[in-house]
C-alpha cells in the first residue's frame, strides 16, 4: 500500500489509467472484469455530476475538462471491449458479455429488444439534441465573452490596486482567478465537443454490432435468423444503455456547471429561495392546479394534492416575510434624554482634517447592515497611502448631511471641500480608459479623480462593457479612488507638527542620538515640518526618513533656510526621486531649456531671488511650449521630466507645478550617476 501511495503521489496514477484505457482497446476482457468496470463507469460519472453540484464557483473545478476527457475515453475504450465479446461469444447466450450488460438488456428494457431500440433512441436524442447541443452553445459563447472581458476585469484590478483597496498578493491573486476563468471556459468549449462526438459514437457503435452481430451469428454459428436478431440485439442494447446512462450524466454536468455563475453560490440554497421564495409565485401556482383539479374528468386526486402543497408552502412563506418585517419596523426604545448641562470646552469639536459628507441615499454605502462596504476602501485608502507616503494618514470622519443631494458625496480637507461628485449606487460607472470597442447606454458623466470619459450603467450591463474595453467599478470604488487621489494630490496639508513627531519618535527607537542632535537643538521641529511637506508638495514620498534626518543634520549647522535644506534633501534623495519616476531603465529623457532661455531665467532670478520675474508675454509661452513638450512625453508613455540647473529648479517647480501637474522637476545634482540622461526636447524662447 505504501508503495501504491507513493506512485500516486509522485503522478504516475493518472498516466497508467491512460495505458489501461489503451489496454482494454487492443486486450480482450473477461465477463466479470467488464460488470467491473462498466460499475466503476457508472460511479464516476455519479460522482462527477456530485461534484459540479456541490462546487461554489466553476473555476474551483478546473481540471473538470480534463476529467471529462479522460471519463470519454474510458467509455469508448469500455465500448470497445464489450463490442469485441458480444461478436465473439454472443451466440452462447445473452451472459456472454457479463451480468451488468444482460441486465440492463432484459431488466431494464422488460426483454423486448423493440422497448430497448426506443429507449437507447430517446436517449440518444435526449443527450445530443438538447444536453449536449445547448451545452455546447453555452460554452462557446461564455469562452468567448471571458476572454473579451479579460481587458476591462485587469484593468478594473489595476483600478482597486492603485486605490488601494486591494495589496498586491491579492492583485496577484484575482489575476490569476481572471487567466484560471479564461482558460477553463476556453477549455470547456473544446471538451464539449468530445461529449457530442461521443453521441454521434454510441448511435454508430449501435448500428455496427446489430448488423455485425446478425452476419457473424448467422453465417459464422449457423443461428437462425431470429434467435441471432434476439440475442445480438438484446446485448447491443444493453450495451448501448450501459454506455449511454453515463454519458448522459456527463453531459448533464457539462450543462450545469457552464451555466453556473461566476460568483460563489451555494446552488441549492439558490434554486431554493430564487424558486420557491416567492409566495406570489406559489400562490398562483395553487390556484391554477386546483382549478385543474375541479374539473370533471381530470385525476382529481393529484391536482388537488399538489395544489394543497402549494398554497401551504405559500401561506408559511408569506408568514415569515411578515414576521420579519415586523421586527424591522418595531419602533426602537428612544434613548434618555441627558440632564441639562452647561457648555464645556468638550463641547467645542476641532475641525476633521480629513472628512466625507454623503447624501442621504448613499448611506447604505457606509452601512454595513446593508452590505454597505464603503468604510473598508476607505480603510484600504488609508493603508495604502501611508505606506506609500511615509506617514499615518489620518482617519477619514464619514458623517451623511441633508443638505447635500440624495446622490451627492463631497470630501472635505480642515473642513473646507476639496472634491465633490455625484453617485448613483443602484449602478457602475465603466471607465473609458481610451482603448474601448463601442458605446455604452447610460449616463454619461466623467470620472471624478481623474477626469475621464465614463457612463453609468446598470449592474447587469458589467459583463459587456467589460468586453468593450471598458473599467467598471462600483461605487464605492469610485468615492475611494476619488479620496485616494485627493489626499495624494493635498498630502503636504495632511501632515503636521504631530505627525513628524510621530516619524522623530519612531526614528529615535533606531537612531536616538542622530534626533537629539538635530531637534531642537540644531533645527527646530517647524523647520523640520516645512522641508517635509515641501517634498510632499512636489510627490516626493517620506519614507526614508532617515536620510532625510541624516541630510538635515549635516547641513542644518551651516543653514536653516527651508528652501535650501530642501534641495540638499533632494540631492540625498536623487536615486529614489529618479526610481519612482523612470524605474529601473539606466536611461532617462528629459526637457532641458536653450541655452539663451536658461541664461535668460539664470539673469531674472538674479534679480528677483523669489520668483522668476519673467514679463507676462514669455511666461505664458514659457508654459505653452513646455506643456507641449510634457504631452508629447506622456503620449509615448514616459514620464514628462524637465532638467534644469540647480539655481532655478525650486522657482520653476513653483512656477510650473500648478499648470502642469504631472511634470516632474529636476536639478542637475539630483541625477544619480548611474543613471545616463537623454535630451528629447529643448525647449526656447
Amino acid at each position: 500500500m505504501p508503495a501504491w501511495r507513493d506512485m500516486l503521489r509522485a503522478g504516475i496514477g493518472v498516466p497508467a489509467g491512460v495505458l489501461g484505457v489503451l489496454a482494454m482497446v487492443i486486450l480482450p476482457l473477461p465477463p466479470m472484469a467488464l460488470d467491473v468496470l462498466f460499475t466503476f463507469n457508472i460511479a464516476l460519472s455519479i460522482v462527477i455530476v456530485m461534484a459540479v453540484f456541490y462546487v461554489a464557483r466553476p473555476i474551483e473545478f478546473g481540471v473538470f475538462p480534463t476529467v471529462l476527457l479522460l471519463a470519454t475515453l474510458v467509455r469508448l475504450a469500455l465500448n470497445v471491449a464489450s463490442t469485441r465479446v458480444v461478436l465473439l461469444h454472443g451466440y452462447s447466450g445473452p451472459q456472454a458479455a457479463g451480468h451488468v450488460i444482460q441486465s440492463f438488456g432484459e431488466f431494464v428494457v422488460g426483454g423486448n429488444f423493440a422497448v430497448g431500440v426506443v429507449v437507447f433512441i430517446i436517449l440518444t436524442i435526449i443527450n445530443f439534441v438538447v444536453v449536449t447541443k445547448g451545452s455546447g452553445r453555452i460554452s462557446e459563447v461564455s469562452a468567448r465573452f471571458t476572454l473579451d472581458a479579460m481587458p476591462g476585469k485587469q484593468m478594473a484590478i489595476d483600478a482597486d490596486l492603485n486605490a488601494g483597496l486591494i495589496t498586491q498578493d491579492e492583485a496577484r491573486t484575482r489575476r490569476a482567478e481572471v487567466r484560471a476563468e479564461a482558460d477553463f471556459y476556453g477549455a470547456m468549449d473544446g471538451s464539449s465537443k468530445f461529449v457530442r462526438g461521443d453521441a454521434i459514437a454510441g448511435i454508430l457503435i449501435l448500428l455496427i454490432n446489430i448488423i455485425g452481430g446478425l452476419a457473424i451469428g448467422t453465417i459464422g454459428h449457423g443461428m437462425a435468423v431470429t434467435d441471432a436478431v434476439h440475442t445480438y440485439t438484446l446485448l447491443t442494447i444493453g450495451d448501448g444503455l450501459v454506455a449511454q446512462i453515463p454519458a448522459l450524466l456527463l453531459s448533464t454536468a457539462v450543462a450545469l456547471i457552464v451555466t453556473r455563475m461566476s460568483r460563489p453560490q451555494d446552488m441549492g440554497g439558490e434554486l431554493r429561495r430564487q424558486l420557491f421564495g416567492n409566495p406570489k409565485a406559489l400562490g398562483v401556482a395553487a390556484g391554477l392546479l386546483g382549478v385543474m383539479g375541479l374539473i370533471p374528468g381530470m385525476p382529481n386526486v393529484p391536482f388537488l394534492l399538489i395544489a394543497t402543497l402549494c398554497g401551504a408552502a405559500a401561506y408559511i412563506i408569506n408568514r415569515r416575510r411578515q414576521a420579519a418585517a415586523a421586527v424591522s419596523a418595531a419602533p426602537k426604545p428612544a434613548p434618555q434624554a441627558s440632564e441639562t448641562r452647561e457648555l464645556t470646552w468638550e463641547d467645542v469639536r476641532p475641525v476633521d482634517l480629513v472628512g466625507l459628507e454623503v447624501g442621504y441615499r448613499l448611506v447604505s454605502l457606509v452601512d454595513k447592515r446593508q452590505s454597505g462596504d464603503l468604510l473598508g476602501r476607505v480603510r484600504g485608502v488609508r493603508r495604502k497611502l501611508s505606506m506609500e507616503l511615509g506617514f499615518l494618514v489620518p482617519a477619514v470622519h464619514i458623517r451623511d448631511n441633508l443638505d447635500l443631494a440624495p446622490n451627492v458625496y463631497r470630501i472635505n480637507l480642515s473642513g473646507v471641500p476639496v472634491g465633490e461628485s455625484v453617485i448613483y449606487p443602484d449602478k457602475e460607472l465603466a471607465i473609458n480608459a481610451g482603448r474601448v470597442f463601442g458605446p455604452l447606454q447610460g449616463i454619461a458623466t466623467r470620472d471624478p479623480a481623474f477626469g475621464m470619459e465614463a457612463v453609468w450603467i446598470d449592474a447587469a450591463s458589467r459583463d459587456h462593457a467589460q468586453a468593450l474595453g471598458y473599467t467598471v467599478v462600483d461605487p464605492s470604488t469610485v468615492i475611494a479612488t476619488h479620496l485616494s487621489f485627493i489626499i495624494q494630490s493635498h498630502a503636504n496639508e495632511i501632515l503636521g507638527h504631530e505627525e513628524v513627531q510621530q516619524l522623530l519618535n519612531g526614528l529615535a527607537k533606531g537612531a536616538p542620538k542622530l534626533v537629539e542632535d538635530l531637534v531642537p537643538r540644531v533645527l527646530p521641529l517647524s523647520a523640520v515640518v516645512r522641508v517635509l511637506q515641501s517634498l510632499l508638495a512636489e510627490r516626493i514620498p517620506i519614507r526614508n526618513i532617515r536620510t532625510i534626518i541624516e541630510t538635515l543634520a549635516e547641513h542644518a549647522p551651516r543653514s536653516q533656510d527651508p528652501a535650501v535644506l530642501l534641495s540638499q534633501v533632494r540631492v540625498a534623495l536623487g536615486r529614489q526621486i529618479v526610481q519612482d519616476i523612470a524605474g529601473i531603465a539606466t536611461e532617462l529623457p528629459v526637457i532641458t531649456f536653450e541655452p539663451e532661455l536658461e541664461r535668460l531665467l539664470s539673469g531674472s532670478l538674479t534679480a528677483n531671488s523669489t520668483s522668476p520675474g519673467l514679463e507676462p508675454g514669455l511666461a505664458e509661452r514659457l508654459q505653452q511650449r513646455v506643456a507641449e513638450a510634457s504631452r508629447r512625453r506622456e503620449a509615448s508613455g514616459e514620464a514628462p521630466v524637465l532638467l534644469v540647473p540647480p539655481p532655478l529648479r525650486a522657482q520653476l517647480s513653483r512656477f510650473l507645478r500648478a499648470a502642469l501637474p504631472n511634470l516632474h522637476v529636476l536639478a542637475w545634482n539630483e541625477i544619480p550617476d548611474n543613471r545616463k540622461v537623454r535630451v528629447v526636447t529643448a525647449v526656447g524662447r
